[in-house]
């Protein structure tokens, strides 16, 4: 019988929607703004299919209450053995506690959580074990995670059926103070041992810094505004440099890491929570999105950009997004992937088959949308 050691960080992810960029030192900031737990729904939404497709015997090994047990216990799975009680709220060192107690007793260890929850993950198993991310968090670049829940159960599925390789894997720190202060400052915190799975696990994010990069950015925004110019809808900007660069053209004070909001040329909303967001949309009457792909791993939603909600998508409309990236960003990012937390809505994206990306000044690209069935 096969043992799954299995986490949940129940506050993994609520800093995402209500603008925060992430929840380590700010969980009573986020409940205050009216955040909502999502890293149960999203245990649950793998847990699903795990019991659907995988028919081995399994025994999970974890921690009382949403930590881990009333998630098991909602989908249903009965050899449960409990080896940790957390107070609550929960806070890392439950996280590493819990993983102490796993060591030796567990195939591997599956978690719910994001960079922060792995990164505490691997001060304790230390290639002792491999491990596994089902991503939940706000900032999820770390290269142990599923590219969302489904995809998460179907490595598990094939790792237990003796089908995928154990092998290392690039755990990646964020500083998410700075990261709030809109400076991304990313690392390499560590190695841990991971499965090797090219389609179902995300590779570590990648950046991407030359001359010829700045150039193609330059064009990306010069193509934008040219659109802005004739047409008279609500242009929500999301984050990373090409969108920073297509504020510096417009001579807005556009933030690097947040989401902010164009009309007419001016900037009419600036570091966006979900809320904000949705109140712009009832004011103005047409909104397009306006996106870039995380390099290497390609996801334009669901990846520190959770303000831009399954309930913004809905309201603005899919074919109302704009993807932009330049060439060689879309070199090593051969396709998209969305995660937006509603699984119709990314089932939406991926019978589009493709997205046209604005790669130049009038250039574009049809780039092929990954669905979570491959």
């Amino acid at each position: 019988m096969h043992k799954i050691g299995f986490i949940v960080n129940p506050i993994a992810g609520m800093g995402g929607r209500v603008g925060l960029k992430g929840t380590d030192g700010v969980i009573n900031e986020a409940i205050k703004r009216g955040a909502k737990p999502v890293a149960p729904e999203r245990a649950e939404e793998m847990l699903k299919v795990f019991k659907e497709k995988c028919e081995k015997d399994v025994k999970w090994l974890t921690c009382s209450g949403e930590m881990g047990e009333k998630e098991l216990k909602e989908v249903g799975f009965q050899n449960i053995e409990i080896i940790y009680h957390p107070d609550y709220p929960t806070t890392s060192e439950d996280t590493k506690e819990a993983c102490r107690r796993l060591l030796g007793k567990v195939d591997i260890i599956v978690f719910c959580g994001g960079d922060g929850t792995a990164r505490d993950i691997a001060t304790v198993t230390d290639k002792k074990i491999p491990i596994l991310g089902i991503p939940s968090g706000v900032k999820m670049h770390s290269g142990v995670f599923g590219v969302n829940p489904a995809a998460t159960a179907k490595s598990l599925c094939e790792f237990l059926e003796g089908d995928l390789d154990v092998g290392e894997v690039e755990i990646l720190d964020l500083d998410e103070e700075l990261y709030r202060k809109g400076e991304w400052k990313i690392r390499l915190f560590d190695t841990v041992l991971g499965l090797i799975e090219p389609t179902y696990i995300q590779s570590g994010k990648a950046t991407f810094e030359s001359v010829s990069d700045e150039e193609m950015k330059e064009q990306i925004a010069e193509h934008i505004i040219e659109m802005m110019e004739k047409d008279d809808s609500l242009f929500i900007l999301g984050s990373g440099s090409t969108l920073y660069k297509i504020g510096e053209k417009l001579g807005i004070e556009k933030t690097l890491l947040g989401i902010d909001a164009v009309y007419k040329m001016k900037l009419v909303g600036k570091d966006l929570d979900e809320k904000g967001i949705l109140d712009l949309l009832d004011e103005y009457r047409k909104a397009k999105i306006i996106l870039s792909p995380i390099g290497a791993q390609g996801f334009i939603l669901g990846r520190g950009n959770l303000q831009i909600s399954p309930e913004v998508v809905r309201k603005v409309g899919i074919d109302n997004i704009i993807v932009v990236a330049t060439p060689s960003k879309l070199s090593a990012t051969p396709i998209l992937r969305v995660d937006t937390g509603d699984k119709n809505l990314d089932r939406e994206f991926a019978e589009k088959g493709y997205m046209i990306v604005v790669t130049g000044y009038r250039i574009m690209k049809a780039v092929k949308i990954q669905s979570e069935e491959r």
